[in-house]
């Protein structure tokens, strides 16, 4: 039997509540339609639109995920994620790729959609600012990095966004397990140790889920070779060290998950 608050049950009062939040993500999302006009002309400068972005990102991602609206949740992840390390200076593309971003949210806000393949739309998304591809050509290869941020990640990031592949970074291991469910990345590197979950806890536990298992992992740490943690994990994750020779690992590593 359905609980009752104020009159009515309280399934209604969640739909209420799931709607009230749909018409907000969509008044929201159209707003940032107009500011990106005017920051495509020059009106505004660059800096407001990625601050507008970004905020209104981190507003949509919890109560999405929360009312069943996990794509709407992942775009808006991967939005922030795209401007997380956006230049002073804005390079052209960024125009086109809000507006994709922004055409997608407002599809998934617009139609209600909560039966959508996450895996392949985040696919056709635009690849992360703050890196200048080149004459890179980008391959269809989702990484992930489940890493705290600093150096150290921007260093991994940088070595997979030269190999051509598409990155997105995750600082927490919690949100990463359900981000890496649904969204089935082609690799994930871990943090052997994290805050809560530790980076090996989350590579034994996808290692060992039917849905997961075949995912390639790999663990980069500053533990001993002979630290018994490092012994938990499965034979086929590479694990690689923090040391003179972290770079040359690192390839070895990719190469031996034959991501190379």
């Amino acid at each position: 039997m359905n609980e009752v608050v104020g009159g009515k049950a309280a399934q209604e009062v969640v739909e209420e509540l799931r709607l009230e939040f749909v018409d907000e993500a969509v008044e929201t999302l159209q707003n940032l339609d107009v500011s990106l006009d005017s920051g495509r002309h020059e009106r505004i400068p660059g800096a407001q639109i990625v601050d507008e972005f970004r905020r209104a990102a981190l507003r949509l991602r919890g109560p999405a995920s929360n009312f069943g609206l996990r794509a709407l949740a992942t775009v808006a992840h991967r939005l922030d994620d795209y401007l997380a390390n956006a230049p002073a200076v804005l390079p052209p593309r960024v125009w086109d790729d809000l507006q994709t971003f922004l055409d997608v949210m407002l599809r998934l806000a617009e139609n209600r959609e909560t039966d959508v393949d996450s895996a392949g739309l985040v696919r056709n998304l635009p690849t992360r600012l703050g890196f200048e591809l080149g004459d890179i050509q980008v391959r269809s290869v989702e990484v992930l990095l489940v890493m705290p941020h600093g150096t150290q990640t921007r260093y991994v990031e940088r070595e997979m966004q030269q190999c051509g592949y598409r990155v997105s970074v995750i600082p927490d291991t919690i949100e990463a397990f359900a981000h890496v469910v649904q969204t089935k990345p082609d690799m994930i590197v871990l943090s052997a140790l994290m805050p809560d979950l530790d980076g090996i806890d989350l590579a034994m536990g996808l290692s060992a889920m039917p849905s997961t298992r075949n995912i390639p992992i790999a663990v980069i740490t500053s533990l001993d070779e002979s630290d018994d943690r490092l012994s938990l994990l499965p034979k086929k994750i590479p694990v690689v060290h923090k040391s003179a020779t972290f770079g040359d690992d690192l390839f070895k590593a990719l190469d031996s998950l034959f991501l190379i």
